[in-house]
């Protein structure tokens, strides 16, 4: 048997497809992309179809001629990079450069990487397909058309060094929307009425105000001001309640589908706090394997990047055992559930599930570091529940009246819980949802009191609030993904690096979780919505990802695609190069002058967020930071603290000098903890960030906590997604 050579993107799913795999195989890695775009040109020849300029990507040079040396060693070369479009182009590439002939038997796909799927994948290699690489070659060549034409417009009319991309811009519109959506709404009025009503047995519950009863039928009322909701009150005050209908029912609550890629970011966000490019990160290293004790590297999930919700019936088979034997038959469905896809060209893969049913979360919690153990156990727990029975409940409707006014309490009590057992409920962050309908909201779970129809009521307590609609929730990251989802903006691989793109951009901030726009991103959204209308048009952006499956599919051609795009656009940016006019930045004037000239100082936003700065500039270039103030105090003079912005855009904290001693120079990136000193030297405490997290730490370098803490790093860390160098570069 000859050698054979298997290239994949990653040391580590190197690492772990070598376990399976004999000494007639080697496997490397090209570590990701190989060849791209340049980023000094376009690199795009719009005058004879389309056709890209590749060039090695810089610093890979040493990787190339490894893998030129190893392939002409090599019997035989299998290409065996992820299984979507960018793993495709990566295979493509890679036959280029080792003069592989991509219809010959050089590929091959995994969905997840365990012993049977490799080997399998090994024994049935297939060619390139060049649908799929068209596919992204051509939404890599429309980035980099958008993002090479509409930047430098944005660098001469709002300034220097800003970006515009087709999916970036979109999901920034989005958020400016919203924002004024929310600027513009005005509140409504309405009133909420409840009364306690208690039984001759002294058991009391609330039920809430819902409208008259006439011949039988409820007309429902909602009380929009004091006015209505005094007319109501007056008109049962020292009136006895009766129950007018008591309604039992029971109903079912199925279990959600498995994880996609979307699903799983909109749930690490609620349930574990993680930003979308944390999940990704935590999830590729999850996906391509972890070393456990007695079994080496080893991949505990399948393919990451998905839009589909199918399974494989060896999985479903092992989780339904799986289920019956850890919760009981009752369980387990009478057959296996199926989940249907929105798109066809959603099937190609699986959804997130885990790859070894016999390594459950339990068992390798101490091989796993905090978060991969907590995001294994969210995606094992979602796909154990989505096959699961479903949730039975009671539901309990009781309608009281008095002087005709109907008055309604309602509870529901879990009889068996199914998947819930599994995959318990949480309450929806406030800012994935808009404001609930209290008049309709019947849900008080309370427990009811025993009733009977007819029964005398006597009201204990009358309570009239007052309520105002509120506006929208603004967007957080895991809602942002689902309206991107919804409305066919971008696809698994861009969604995180996108959220990723306009917050580094300065075009979105995030406060508390909430995403809102920046001067900057409401300025340049506003420019590109007047002059280029389809670029951030959701309708528009969804087609365009409509037609790019539609290539993938092998029924459309991408030079098409493209040539019905570029044409109109670049009129549009000739058109607006001469039309539009410099956008001026709004400022916030401060009630200060500017120590140097005098002039009226101003809040500027930079590339690395707001300083205060001159208005005379360019005359004048008076600047510094824009300070602001943190809940802590200086463990120096126990004056106050500031925190400022440092060139590069990162965080530090300093005194304010306004204590005892006005000349502190305390300096820290890390903001010191109130109160807190350390119990070996005595320093005092900070707070410091790692991986997304903050950990109380001892200031001190010399500490011996902190010597013991340093640890030599193991792990490497691979980019959240490999759409990131698309984004990044493909969009500027």
């Amino acid at each position: 048997m000859g050698r054979t050579l298997v290239i994949v993107e990653s040391p580590a799913k190197a690492k772990t497809i070598g376990r399976y795999l004999g000494d007639h195989y080697r496997i490397v890695a090209s570590v990701g992309h190989v060849r791209d775009l340049p980023s000094s040109s376009l690199g795009v020849d719009v005058e004879h179809e389309y056709k890209p300029r590749y060039i090695n990507m810089k610093g890979k040079d040493k990787v190339i001629r490894e893998l030129k040396d190893d392939a002409k060693t090599a019997d035989r070369v299998l290409i065996a990079t992820d299984p979507d479009r960018e793993g495709e182009a990566i295979a493509w590439h890679l036959s280029t450069l080792l003069k592989i002939d991509p219809a010959s038997d050089c590929r091959v796909t995994f969905n997840e990487i365990t012993e049977k799927a490799v080997k399998e994948a090994i024994t049935h290699p297939r060619s390139i397909d060049m649908n799929l690489v068209d596919a992204q070659q051509a939404r890599r060549i429309l980035d980099r058309l958008v993002g090479y034409e509409l930047s430098p417009l944005l660098w001469k009319k709002v300034r220097t060094g800003l970006s515009a991309g087709r999916v970036q811009s979109v999901a920034t519109k989005l958020v400016v929307d919203r924002e004024e959506e929310i600027n513009q709404f005005k509140p409504e009025e309405y009133w909420i009425l409840q009364v306690r009503l208690q039984t001759d047995l002294q058991q009391s519950f609330t039920a809430k105000y819902q409208g008259n009863v006439k011949n039988d039928k409820l007309e429902k009322v909602r009380l929009l001001n004091k006015e209505m909701t005094d007319a109501v009150i007056s008109d049962i005050k020292d009136k006895p309640f009766q129950v007018y209908r008591i309604k039992k029912g029971q109903k079912q609550r199925q279990p959600y589908a498995p994880f996609t890629t979307s699903t799983l970011q909109q749930e690490a966000a609620r349930r574990l706090s993680f930003s979308s490019k944390k999940t990704m990160s935590i999830a590729q290293q999850i996906y391509e394997g972890v070393d456990i004790p007695g079994q080496g590297a080893t991949a505990l999930v399948t393919y990451i990047r998905t839009d589909s919700v199918r399974t494989s019936q060896e999985a479903l088979e092992a989780a339904r055992d799986l289920i019956g034997q850890h919760y009981g038959p009752a369980y387990v469905p009478k057959q296996p559930r199926l989940f249907k896809n929105r798109h066809s060209a959603q099937d190609a893969h699986e959804a997130i599930r885990p790859a070894h049913f016999e390594l459950s979360p339990q068992e390798l919690e101490r091989h796993l570091t905090r978060d991969q153990y907590r995001l294994y156990k969210l995606i094992w727990e979602r796909f154990l529940a989505s096959q699961m029975s479903a949730a039975k409940i009671n539901t309990l409707v009781v309608d009281t009246v008095c002087q005709q006014q109907l008055f309604r309490s309602s509870g529901e009590q879990v009889i068996f819980p199914g998947f819930l057992a599994a995959y318990a409920d949480i309450k929806l962050d406030q800012a994935e949802q808009t404001e609930p309908d209290e008049l309709n909201k019947d849900d008080n779970h309370e427990e009811i009191p025993p009733l009977e129809e007819g029964q005398s009521l006597i009201n204990m307590l009358t309570t009239p609030t007052q309520k105002f609609t509120q506006p929208p929730a603004r967007y957080t990251e895991a809602s942002l993904i689902k309206a991107m989802e919804e409305k066919g903006i971008g696809r698994p691989s861009t969604y995180a690096p996108t959220i990723s793109t306009i917050l580094a951009r300065k075009y979105v901030e995030k406060q508390q979780r909430q995403l809102f726009p920046t001067t900057l991103g409401t300025v340049v959204t506003h420019l590109l919505a007047d002059n280029f209308q389809d670029i951030v048009d959701v309708t528009f952006t969804a087609g365009m990802e409509s037609k790019l499956d539609i290539v993938e599919e092998g029924k459309e051609n991408w030079v098409k695609v493209l040539d019905e795009f570029y044409p109109p656009f670049h009129k549009e940016v000739e058109h607006a190069a001469e039309h539009v006019d410099r956008v001026k930045m709004p400022v916030v004037k401060l009630d200060e002058k500017c120590p140097e000239c005098g002039g009226d100082l101003v809040i500027k936003e930079g590339r690395y967020g707001k300083f205060v700065a001159c208005s005379n500039f360019p005359e004048c270039k008076y600047t510094r930071n824009l300070a602001e103030k943190v809940n802590a105090h200086c463990p120096l003079c126990g004056s106050g603290l500031e925190s400022r912005r440092s060139r590069r855009g990162s965080t530090f904290y300093v005194c304010d000098k306004k204590g005892a001693d006005p000349d502190c120079k305390f300096i820290s990136w890390d903001l010191p903890i109130d109160g807190q000193k350390c119990e070996t030297c005595g320093s005092y405490m900070v707070f410091k960030r790692f991986r997304g997290r903050s950990f109380p730490k001892c200031s001190n370098p010399d500490c011996p906590t902190n010597a013991r803490a340093k640890k030599k790093k193991t792990e490497s860390e691979q980019p959240a997604d490999k759409a990131d160098q698309q984004i990044q570069e493909g969009e500027v």
